[in-house]
């Protein structure tokens, strides 16, 4: 499994999955007929917008259904000869710090059919060399207290825990559970499989 810039050689691969109920946002089930409907009205559009390095694309919309200007975000697709997931990272330019509602640097998901099959450790791995080529020492990812998974997928990485916290309520509220991954380390290393 690689990460993949998006395009069009991706794209069929991409809508089966959004046809099969996979949703790119967990707390948006919703998120899947909005985005199917995006790739649909003009394909090429929304591939750009799957790597907005200016923060350009339009805002997005939050669990609460509020709206979230863009800031700078690339958006790889997970490819083992088809699609098999999203992992992300945002960030604002000469800081570590988000806005209040971007839990984290880096997030990520897999569908559900390719699941247990260590692509979103492997995801998270390839990312970092990109974190660190847009000169963040570090990046912050977060998860629920109970997704022993995700937290599996982060230490995985050399995620450390920094925090427990209370979500904002324009993200659904309840308690989650922050990391970090410093870039200076192993995890941080050379990019492996990324293309695009």
């Amino acid at each position: 499994m690689q990460i993949v810039r998006p395009t069009m050689e991706h794209l069929e691969s991409f809508i089966a999955a959004l046809e099969a109920g996979w949703s790119p946002q967990s707390t948006r089930p919703d998120a899947a007929a909005e985005t199917l409907a995006a790739v649909r009205a003009d394909p090429q559009s929304f591939l750009a917008d799957q790597f907005d390095p200016e923060g350009r694309r339009a805002p997005f919309r939050l669990p609460d259904g509020s709206l979230q200007p863009a800031i700078p975000e690339y958006r790889y697709w997970l490819w083992d000869g088809g699609f098999c997931g999203v992992v992300s990272l945002r960030w604002l330019p000469g800081t570590t710090a988000l806005p209040e509602n971007i839990l984290g640097h880096v997030g990520y998901t897999v569908v559900p059919w390719k699941r247990g099959r260590g692509y979103a450790t492997a995801a998270v791995r390839q990312i970092l060399p990109v974190a660190r080529a847009e000169g963040l020492p570090f990046v912050d990812l977060t998860t629920d207290p109970g997704n022993r998974a995700s937290q599996a997928v982060i230490l995985a990485n050399g995620g450390v825990r920094v925090e427990a916290f209370t979500k904002s309520p324009a993200q659904g509220g309840g308690p989650a559970l922050r990391f970090r991954i410093a870039l200076d380390g192993p995890a941080g290393g050379t990019a492996v499989g990324v293309k695009g």
